[in-house]
């Protein structure tokens, strides 16, 4: 494999207009700075529907876009909403953080309008759409319009006959609800078309887009109520198990993520046919899929429903390889990173090996004294070619917040190993980002914010907490001529570009004047 690197930001991380990064000229922005800068890849969290607690990993469907990603902007060339609709809602005011709850209060609002305008009767695209995605898109839109007549109550509050399907009910609702239906589909064709277009437009310039395929859905998901044979649920479709991984070093009682457990029995008589269809869904959406939670694949976490911590819970047996297998011979080879962090045993490391997918190192885990499960995994001179190395993830803190964090002897590792001994923080930061480049991995993955040098003000997600997280957006004007260069000269040194003909990369269209 031709080595290669990329930037780690996640698209409600561009800066724009309207409260959120979206698919906007900013989006197309970035994707000619990382042309400039000489990088092959653009890393992205999961593009899904978020739910409450704004995490892009617990989405109302795991086939839906987000339609906040929507360009307004987009929608106001179609005539569909004018600029003065737009200005004067409010979607927050500040520019480097996201205000979830003014999006989700005036965000549907505006793009309501645009429905309403819209001549979806005669648009021939969207009926293609709605008829190429109807194996997921109808329970999803029901689902939502249900769930918007229910005051936005997770489906395990409905009432019985439309909680459990009955045919009565769907057929009632479908008719009551028509009309909100439609609105729904309508948000998703949005979503797919200006996505593809953004997608195009950053492959026909050599980049890549990683994509995260999170292993569990939300219970509140139409995945969970339309599919429920498919769940460790009990007759009354209540769980019986939930997901979560057991106490570490950085959680004493582990992390309780709520999510319905798969049964995975029931996924293989079906052939996997769900996964398959999840994973050619992925594929419309990404070039590469980096699987989150891998290691649940050969074994789960289950926490019995109910329990306040994730300190009870046991690991039980997955589907192994037989799953990876069986949608490959439906869908040909899959382009996949493994992320395999955390506590990993034996068996997991010969799933992954048999598979050969590369999997993940991340810069700080071998100098973190936190981390017990296996520093030594982590640091450069034991890596082999075939995996990809991160500074951090978007569950880790910036390297700039972290090296603050950590203890005495910690930071005195990171300096002797990197032979910088008293150096300032973003020294060390340049420094760690130069060493993850530096190594035999074939893919180098590096977080918007390490090249940026920001601190934990900008880290996008800290686990097992709430109202924080998910929040953080680039200012407009970082992404400048200077740093494009400096990433493509490193780039360059390291292998993972090609040298131009010119020294001087091409001028970039971005602003360069703002400042963090």
């Amino acid at each position: 494999m031709t080595r290669s690197s990329g930037i780690l930001l996640p698209v409600s991380a561009l800066p724009g207009k309207y409260g959120i990064g979206c698919f906007s000229k900013e989006a197309y922005a970035f994707v000619d700075f990382l042309e400039v800068a000489g990088q092959k890849l653009w890393q992205i969290l999961p593009l899904g529907q978020t739910s409450y607690g704004d995490s892009p990993y617990q989405s109302f469907s795991t086939f839906a876009g987000n339609p906040y990603f929507i360009s307004l902007e987009a929608l106001i060339e179609e005539g569909v909403l004018t600029q003065a609709e737009c200005d004067e809602a409010d979607f927050g005011d500040d520019e480097t953080s996201i205000d979830y709850g003014k999006m989700y209060a005036a965000r549907y609002v505006i793009l309501r309008k645009a429905f309403e305008r819209s001549h979806l009767e005669t648009d021939a695209d969207y009926a293609k759409f709605c008829e190429e995605n109807s194996f997921w898109l109808d329970d999803y839109a029901l689902y939502m319009a249900v769930k918007a007549d229910h005051d936005a109550k997770c489906w395990s509050e409905w009432e019985d006959d439309i909680r459990l399907r009955k045919p009565e009910a769907l057929e009632a609702y479908r008719e009551k609800l028509a009309q909100d239906i439609v609105f729904y589909q309508y948000l998703q064709y949005k979503f797919s078309r200006q996505w593809e277009q953004l997608k195009n437009y950053a492959n026909e310039k050599g980049i890549q887009i990683v994509g995260d395929l999170p292993i569990y859905v939300a219970f509140d998901s139409s995945d969970a109520w339309a599919n429920p044979q498919l769940f460790q649920f009990d007759e009354d479709c209540k769980p019986i198990a939930v997901a979560g991984c057991p106490p570490d070093g950085f959680s004493a009682t582990g992390q309780l993520w709520g999510n319905p457990l798969y049964d995975w029995p029931a996924h293989k008589k079906t052939g996997y046919e769900w996964w398959i269809r999840r994973m050619a869904t992925c594929y419309k959406l990404y070039d590469i899929i980096r699987i989150d939670h891998f290691r649940g694949f050969d074994s789960y976490y289950a926490i019995p429903a109910g329990a306040p911590t994730a300190e009870s819970g046991a690991w039980e047996d997955g589907p192994g390889y037989e799953l990876f297998e069986t949608i490959e011979k439906r869908l040909g080879k899959l382009n996949i990173i493994v992320e395999d962090l955390g506590f990993i045993t034996d068996s997991v490391r010969e799933l992954v090996a048999k598979t050969g997918w590369p999997n993940m190192k991340v810069l700080e885990f071998a100098f973190d004294s936190r981390d017990d499960t296996g520093a030594n995994d982590y640091i450069p001179y034991v890596y082999n070619k075939n995996c990809v190395v991160y500074t951090g993830t978007h569950d880790n803190e910036t390297l700039y917040g972290w090296l603050d964090n950590i203890s005495k002897d910690d930071r005195n590792m990171v300096e002797a190993y990197l032979d910088e001994k008293g150096a300032d923080r973003k020294r060390l930061v340049h420094s760690l980002v130069a060493l993850a480049m530096s190594s035999v991995a074939d893919r180098c993955v590096i977080p918007m914010q390490d090249y940026l040098c920001l601190g934990n003000e900008a880290r996008m997600n800290e686990p097992s907490t709430l109202g924080k997280n998910w929040k953080w957006r680039m200012r407009a004007g970082k992404t400048t001529d200077a740093l494009a260069k400096e990433i493509y000269g490193m780039s360059v040194i390291y292998g993972r570009t090609k040298r131009r003909q010119s020294a001087k990369p091409q001028t970039t269209s971005q602003e360069t004047k703002s400042e963090v």
